[in-house]
């Protein structure tokens, strides 16, 4: 979103950037017709792993993040322990988790992320379910619970920067802001110091408790983002009127993270849970979300937990920006 956060959590995309990619597999039936996608594949996953540290999770190309820094309060943790995989209503799942009490030692953030960047226009899609209160301790902390895309940055108003964040969502509020609310936010560039984001942005002022299913279309001019088949925002340019789709390739990822500790009441530690039941990615193909539910239906149908399908050849080659 537009407010203001630390470089480091923008550079962690060039991190990601950096990292060995997974391999195409598919785990399960392999029917053509299960897929339902277009001539540029897809990314599914079901995310049935053990743990942060099961094989499978790299090889399919994710990991849960280890490494400090922002976004959040500055000097915490985010350990990869605080992902994990667990079965919620018979399916299994990706846990986040957070926790804080009070001080910057005592807290620590969650992030799962994907570690290529290949994924640019397109629909992006992720069912994803996000508490209102922490799962112990006292209520209050301003929490942010998310869904996004992001590309590296190198230097300030970088022009190729991009960043599609399908869904932050603050139960508690922060930033000045009253919770619940919910923001969507399509990014053209920003400076870091003194703050200068230049995006186009939509938010929600209700309560996201609960699972729900997040949807972003990608392609002709626009960013449209649904939650739960409902369109909330159609993004195009920026304040500037300045495109805010992506100009070059991302990664997908979740995270969990304190915006401040202003909002911890007591000295006990409260821990707070994000979860998220599959991600779904059509290239260069504009899916609805009723589309996503069937395809993700199908592949569940077919015991396919995993599928990655994309094409960077011919028609379906990202174009690349020049170095710069």
């Amino acid at each position: 979103m537009s407010r203001q956060r630390t470089t480091i959590f923008l550079a962690t995309a060039a991190t990601i950037a950096s990292m060995v990619s997974g391999a195409s597999a598919a785990v399960g039936s392999t029917d053509r017709a299960d897929r339902g996608s277009g001539k540029c594949g897809v990314l599914f996953d079901d995310f049935q792993y053990t743990s942060a540290t099961d094989p499978a999770l790299a090889d399919h190309g994710w990991n849960a993040r280890n490494e400090m820094g922002g976004p959040g309060v500055p000097g915490t943790a985010w350990p990869a322990s605080n992902v994990s995989f667990v079965t919620t209503g018979g399916q299994k799942a990706a846990q986040l988790r957070a926790t804080t009490d009070g001080t910057v030692a005592g807290t620590t953030n969650a992030e799962l992320r994907r570690t290529t960047m290949n994924l640019r226009n397109g629909t992006y899609a992720t069912r994803v379910r996000y508490a209102d209160t922490p799962a112990t301790g006292t209520d209050g902390d301003h929490i942010n619970e998310t869904a996004f895309a992001i590309g590296p940055t190198k230097f300030d108003y970088d022009p190729i920067y991009s960043e599609l964040d399908f869904t932050e969502y603050l139960p508690n509020g922060g930033w000045g802001e009253v919770g619940p609310v919910n923001f969507q936010t399509s990014w053209h560039t920003f400076r870091e110091d003194p703050w200068d984001a230049r995006t186009a942005e939509s938010r929600q002022d209700r309560s996201l408790n609960g699972w729900h299913t997040y949807v972003t279309q990608v392609g002709n001019g626009h960013a449209r983002y649904y939650i739960d088949g409902k369109l909330t925002a159609d993004h195009t340019v920026d304040q500037d009127g300045n495109t805010v789709l992506p100009r070059q390739d991302m990664s997908m990822n979740w995270n969990l993270w304190f915006i401040d500790l202003d909002g911890h009441q007591g000295t006990a530690t409260s821990e707070y849970r994000e979860q998220v039941d599959w991600a779904y990615y059509a290239k260069n193909e504009t899916v609805s979300p009723a589309q996503a539910d069937a395809r993700v239906e199908k592949y569940r149908k077919h015991d396919t937990t995993y599928q990655d399908s994309l094409s960077n050849t011919g028609s379906c080659e990202n174009y690349q920006p020049p170095e710069h």
